[in-house]
């Protein structure tokens, strides 16, 4: 394997659960335009296409969006969704274990560190700073950064470009198969991690050239 010299994470499903912040604004969403609300295990099978796509499939009540669905009313529920989380941004989301500890590892070797993630941009930093994490990143690209986000490959190649890299010295860690799918198009290794969003599915699925079940194993990739 080339040397890696920089690794590339997913946000949400990967580094932070936010599932919880996630199902509350969306909720709040539906609520105000007369739709049903969903649990928050329900909304956990809907996230990882951008918040657009999130509020589309809450109208749905479906990881299926309904083809019929107005856009007029797509555009009304995502302003409130949006509104709804910079009001929720960060209160219950947390964590996931050992992610803090092993940025830190990663930071001391010195491997540039940066999110991808298709969360809108203008909610990552905020994100990033309360949990104090966003020190160790060189940088951070949103999902309406770009005219493409994950799967497709442009964000992945964009950042590797900005940092200097290139993708065979590049890693993608993330939890869906809509980062196995980018970094495969791109020509990248990567991660997939067990615990995030997948649709309910296995990420194994998707063949990343790693499966692990904790953070804290991505750095075993370095050692030695």
């Amino acid at each position: 394997m080339h040397k890696i010299n920089t690794v590339l994470f997913d946000l949400d499903g990967t580094l932070v659960d936010s599932v919880p912040d996630l199902a509350l604004s969306l909720n709040l969403a539906l609520n105000d335009l007369g739709y049903a609300q969903y649990s928050e295990s329900e909304v956990r099978n809907w996230v990882g296409n951008g918040a657009r796509m999130l509020v589309k499939r809450g109208l749905s009540g479906s990881t299926k969006v309904v083809p019929s669905l107005s856009e007029a009313v797509v555009e009304q529920a995502f302003s409130r969704f949006i509104h709804h989380y910079r009001e929720q941004l960060g209160k219950y989301s947390h964590l996931y274990p050992n992610v803090k500890s092993t940025l830190q590892r990663l930071f001391d070797h010195n491997i540039q560190l940066a999110v991808v993630t298709n969360k809108p941009t203008e909610f990552v930093a905020p994100i990033l700073q309360s949990f104090d994490i966003a020190h160790y990143f060189k940088a951070t690209l949103g999902g309406d950064a770009l005219a493409q986000k994950k799967p497709s490959p442009l964000p992945l190649i964009h950042l590797c470009t900005s940092l200097g890299s290139t993708p065979e010295h590049c890693i993608m860690v993330g939890d869906s198969k809509n980062d196995i799918l980018a970094a495969k198009a791109a020509n990248m290794k990567s991660v997939g991690l067990s615990y995030g969003y997948n649709y309910g599915e296995d990420i194994a699925q998707h063949h990343p050239d790693w499966v692990f079940d904790d953070f804290s194993e991505v750095a075993s990739l370095f050692n030695g």
